[in-house]
């Protein structure tokens, strides 16, 4: 990962990795393995929450457009764009109409960005019914963890067969050629991650075969610099 990202830099690419998942998916975890070695001013992670009030008076996809990666750089989405057609669909949070707009919307969204250059990996991690409820009690008996279980985690459970169908309908609709659904089984949360590393590390392996083979260049320029400077003593 390291090395793609000196790559991604070199060469002034553009990268979006997005997640999403069921509650207690494991996305927070995956998201600390695929960035723990990585320079931190290469990289920001952005965490999708409800949009603020602000926000709200624009079209949904404007706080995403503010948040696309510079060139050279990643961008890491914990949830996204996706949220109009899992809960504010499942929780009526907008209406009929609009989430069956956003099909079309996001597929011609993500054309735009595939096209402009931006190499765009979407990752859904899923998880059983009962593992979740099994995460959802760690969490409670854990003080560190308690933050992250609230009433509205609960109350989604409560529709755990609306959020499977509106994810079926979310896969069936975006999966596209230019911009494929990757799903990760998540009940295990070291192959979940491990899986991770691999699906980012394949498809974006270009920038780190570029940064090995500029390496192996420049070792070797700098070897031989070394000598002549050697010989010449």
């Amino acid at each position: 990962m390291l090395r793609i990202q000196q790559g991604n830099w070199h060469r002034k690419k553009r990268v979006i990795i997005l997640f999403e998942g069921f509650d207690a998916a494991g996305k927070g975890g995956a998201i600390r393995r695929l960035i723990e070695r990585l320079d931190p001013r290469g990289y920001r992670v952005h965490p999708i929450g409800p949009p603020s009030a602000d926000e709200q008076g624009k079209h949904y996809l404007y706080r995403f457009w503010t948040s696309l990666p510079s060139p050279g750089t990643i961008a890491v989405f914990d949830r996204s764009w996706y949220g109009r057609l899992l809960v504010e669909r499942v929780e009526h949070l907008t209406s009929k109409l609009r989430w069956q707009d956003a099909y079309r919307e996001i597929n011609e969204f993500e054309k735009q960005l595939t096209d402009d250059g931006i190499e765009l990996i979407k990752i859904f991690l899923t998880i059983s019914k009962d593992e979740q409820f099994k995460r959802f009690e760690a969490r409670l008996k854990d003080a560190y963890k308690q933050w992250k279980i609230t009433p509205d985690d609960i109350e989604a459970r409560a529709k755990w067969e609306k959020y499977v169908v509106a994810a079926q309908d979310l896969f069936d609709e975006t999966h596209t050629k230019w911009c494929p659904w990757h799903i990760v089984a998540a009940n295990d949360k070291e192959y979940a991650r491990l899986q991770v590393l691999k699906i980012v590390t394949e498809r974006l392996q270009d920038h780190g075969k570029w940064m090995e083979d500029r390496a192996e260049k420049y070792a070797l320029k700098s070897i031989k610099k070394d000598l002549e400077a050697l010989k010449s003593k």
